[in-house]
């Protein structure tokens, strides 16, 4: 089983560099890690490098055009699984052999995904973050979208999933949510398991400002809305015609 690791990197070298320091130390190590340098300006190139990641340039600015670009990259590599990190994820030492885990044990399994923990913030914000933030998406996407949503952060898929959805995404926008856009995009026959003990570190910096909270907040109206009908939640349990999915 081939597991390529996908790295969306903006001017973020410092994070990353923590982020591949961590992924050099899994008991499964990664048979490829890809960092999509998003227009640096930084060092970002050089930290990719140094670690021996293959680099990917996306000049389109936007998480998503970077992220499509690094799948896109992987699946012609012929992963069999592609996993995604951001650049300021550091993941437990057993991530990968997890993940690799729950594919072999489940072989319907086409993805999974878990939740986050706010590191470089203070108490209140991280609790806010972890509780509030990241606990709508559980308490209040997974129920409107009928299965769990993938956390960008924190997640991997079979390749032939992105090879299913990769025309469906509206991975041009720079404006969207590309791990809300993809899970939109999946079906009721598309088997997804969100596992709460698969926790990776994230960065709090999403947490330093009500503004941040309201951009990203705001930004997942419009996904639902540039999705729409996809987003409807009366036509996506019509569509259903028994349980696909479940939790870990």
């Amino acid at each position: 089983m081939k597991i390529v690791v996908v790295i969306p990197c903006r001017n973020d070298a410092g994070f990353l560099q923590r982020c591949l320091t961590a992924l050099d130390l899994q008991t499964r190590g990664p048979d490829q890690v890809i960092v999509v340098d998003n227009a640096s300006i930084d060092d970002t190139s050089a930290v990719a490098r140094a670690h021996g990641a293959t680099l990917v340039c996306q000049n389109r600015r936007g998480i998503w055009p970077a992220a499509s670009a690094g799948y896109d990259k992987a699946f012609a590599e012929d992963a069999d699984i592609i996993a995604r990190l951001d650049a300021d994820s550091v993941p437990p030492e057993n991530w990968l052999a997890r993940i690799e885990r729950a594919f072999r044990v489940i072989p319907s399994l086409e993805g999974i995904t878990g939740p986050g923990r706010f590191y470089g913030t203070d108490p209140i914000r991280k609790w806010i973050g972890e509780h509030l933030y990241l606990g709508a998406i559980e308490g209040i996407v997974h129920p409107w979208l009928g299965h769990p949503m993938f956390f960008g952060s924190n997640m991997a898929m079979r390749a032939e999933l992105w090879k299913q959805h990769r025309n469906s995404v509206l991975s041009h926008r720079s404006d969207i949510h590309d791990d809300l856009d993809l899970s939109l995009q999946l079906r009721p026959g598309n088997r997804i398991i969100f596992d709460r003990s698969l926790v990776v570190d994230v960065s709090g910096r999403p947490l330093d400002s009500f503004k941040d909270v309201t951009v990203r907040v705001g930004k997942a109206f419009v996904t639902f809305y540039a999705t729409w009908p996809q987003a409807n939640p009366f036509l996506r349990r019509r569509e259903a015609t028994g349980p696909s999915q479940s939790n870990l």
